[in-house]
């Protein structure tokens, strides 16, 4: 049974790591038309599911004031960071989406401490002062503020805050979310239609699929995530959520040929030095890895 929860754990991160060759495929489709069609096909396909396994009465009885206050909240901010992600990608910053992403177990840290009142043991601070110094190398590098990982990172960031108050499972929970969603994405797509500015329809048969399957993309791995999460240690899958992000930057460098030069590579490798200090001094302090950020719906 581990076994097999692990595979599906690996096969889920595996497919989120290659979200960025998907994406691109569409490069010609805005970015908020994407995020339209992700939103809308998969609350549609989760529905199905949800029938499909006879738990829709299940799901409905699960719904009340505060859960739909807390899901709306984790709706907007998973919005926000489908269409950062999206437009990242097909605008060729694929490396510095992953750096949003490496950066996620470090600020969830942080949230911790801020809105949780969790306390920092006096080591933890290295690693977070070690990503900060990351971070401002990486500025000067850029000659810019990385505001593409920083706004992946603190939109997933609080999206997997929001998700520690959120009674629901993965599956119910972001059909809850692409529920919320669907009615305002469903609106602008048919705006776009009728404006003349939509792509759906209006362009080859293999992006129209594409499109009608970036629902598929996003349930499917989730599905399977939340099949490894019940059947392998936490630990494992704190290890495990280093594989996408981990992909997508090896896609961005090797596939998309996008400019790493050694000031970048100096700046990257003060962050994941920051991420060795912080598995390491974890595992020393408790003996478990800290709880990962909730799936990449990532990107």
């Amino acid at each position: 049974m581990k076994n097999k929860g692990l595979l599906y754990g690996i096969i889920a991160y595996i497919l989120w790591g290659f979200f960025p060759i998907y994406w691109r495929l569409l490069q010609e489709v805005p970015a908020i038309e994407l995020l339209g069609h992700r939103i809308a096909w998969s609350f549609l396909l989760l529905a199905v599911v949800i029938l499909f396994m006879r738990q829709w009465s299940g799901f409905r009885s699960a719904l009340n004031a505060r859960t739909f206050r807390v899901y709306f909240i984790a709706a907007i901010l998973i919005g926000v960071n489908w269409l950062t992600y999206v437009w990242a990608v097909n605008a060729g910053f694929i490396i510095e989406t992953s750096l949003g992403y490496f950066s996620n177990p470090l600020l969830s840290v942080l949230m911790g401490l801020f809105f949780l009142r969790e306390r920092l043991r006096s080591a933890q601070w290295i690693p977070i002062a070690l990503a900060a110094i990351g971070v401002a190398y990486l500025t000067f590098a850029y000659g810019r503020l990385p505001w593409i990982a920083l706004l992946l990172a603190f939109s997933f960031g609080f999206y997997g805050l929001a998700k520690k108050l959120a009674p629901l499972g993965s599956v119910f929970g972001l059909t809850l979310e692409t529920g919320i969603l669907f009615l305002p994405a469903v609106a602008y797509l048919g705006w776009a239609e009728a404006s003349g500015s939509a792509s759906f329809l209006h362009t080859d048969a293999a992006s129209n699929l594409l499109m009608v399957g970036a629902g598929v993309v996003t349930t499917i791995p989730l599905l399977l995530f939340a099949s490894a999460a019940k059947q392998i240690p936490l630990s494992m899958i704190g290890i495990l959520q280093y594989l996408a992000p981990t992909i997508q930057f090896l896609i961005g460098i090797l596939v998309y040929k996008e400019p790493f030069d050694q000031s970048r590579l100096i700046g990257f490798g003060i962050v994941w030095l920051a991420l060795i200090v912080f598995w390491v001094e974890n595992y020393l302090a408790n003996r478990a890895p800290v709880e990962p950020i909730p799936e990449l719906g990532e990107g």
